[in-house]
């Protein structure tokens, strides 16, 4: 048997809309030129939602039609599912007008700005949005973008991939920090120090150092805690080049670590159901990487 208030109660959105247009309009005849039906049929539509309900929702007389008091509350939760009903319609059809592109920590570094432009001069139909999402597929796998710029190599075989650039490794110390006096640092000056490490989406992992020569780890799990950290001078991070532009910080400078090896960044999409504008994007990042 199904539970009380499942969709056993037999409630459509059609007689939702059906009780939103009468109040909407004031009353059948109204909303039945709205809905392009008969009176008769929003009649028996409403009549159907109230007894699937089983409550009044309207009050009739010869000359007005007004809500009861749980119609009130009846339309506004009306209201709400028919606008996520309209906004997932608008979702699902705007995959070819609409890119969403999301990153964790950091998007594109440096070629942020260049690539919403090109983008928007290129290709004007379909508007860009980038979404920070700190998760391991920057918001791929959780369905809030269609593209991700990540640092990682995926693990989920749904993902298919592709290197569109390097980055240099820097080092992220507080601008009082001994080492901020020097134009570069080497992975062995950070041994002794407490790392701070994102383990969710981070670049950085003990492997980098020598098993007898590892720093101390802190997690974290946001850039700008990281960075509040870092200004302090409990911690030190390891980063990729793009951190430091996308995110400048009094009381924080970087410094490449020159022993360490490049970053690379990767485009990730559906393997199965791709953006069509994956190819697109593609060109367009490998082209402004290999141009530095």
């Amino acid at each position: 048997m199904d539970a009380p208030g499942t969709a056993s109660t037999g409630v459509e959105l059609r007689q939702l809309r059906c009780l939103v247009a009468i109040v909407d309009e004031g009353g059948f005849t109204d909303a039945a030129a709205v809905l392009g039906v008969s009176q008769a049929a929003v009649s028996r539509t409403l009549a159907a939602l109230e007894q699937a309900l089983g409550v009044r929702l309207l009050r009739r007389t010869s000359r007005v039609v007004t809500p009861t008091a749980t119609g009130l509350r009846v339309v506004a939760h009306a209201r709400r599912v028919l606008g996520e009903v309209d906004a997932l319609v608008r979702e699902a059809a705007s995959g070819h007008t609409r890119l969403r592109i999301g990153y964790a920590w950091s998007a594109l570094g440096r070629h942020t700005l260049a690539f919403q432009r090109r983008w928007a001069a290129e290709r004007p139909e379909t508007e860009l949005q980038l979404v920070r999402v700190n998760s391991a597929s920057a918001g791929l796998a959780e369905g809030a973008c269609d593209m991700a710029v990540v640092r990682r190599a995926p693990a989920d075989r749904r993902f298919g991939s592709a290197i569109v650039g390097l980055e240099r490794r820097l080092c992220a110390l507080a601008s009082d920090d001994p080492l901020a006096r020097r134009r570069s640092v080497r992975l062995a000056d950070l041994g002794g120090r407490t790392l701070l490490i994102d383990r969710r989406t981070g670049t950085t992992t003990l492997d980098l150092w020598p098993p007898d020569a590892r720093p101390a780890t802190e997690e974290t799990h946001d850039v700008d805690d990281w960075l509040t950290v870092i200004a302090t001078g409990r911690g030190v991070g390891v980063t990729a080049e793009s951190t430091a532009h996308q995110y400048p910080r009094p009381g924080v400078v970087y410094r490449p670590v020159r022993d360490a090896e490049p970053v690379a960044v990767r485009l990730l999409w559906w393997r199965d159901d791709p953006h069509p504008a994956v190819q697109d994007v593609l060109e367009l990042l490998t082209g402004l990487y290999r141009e530095g």
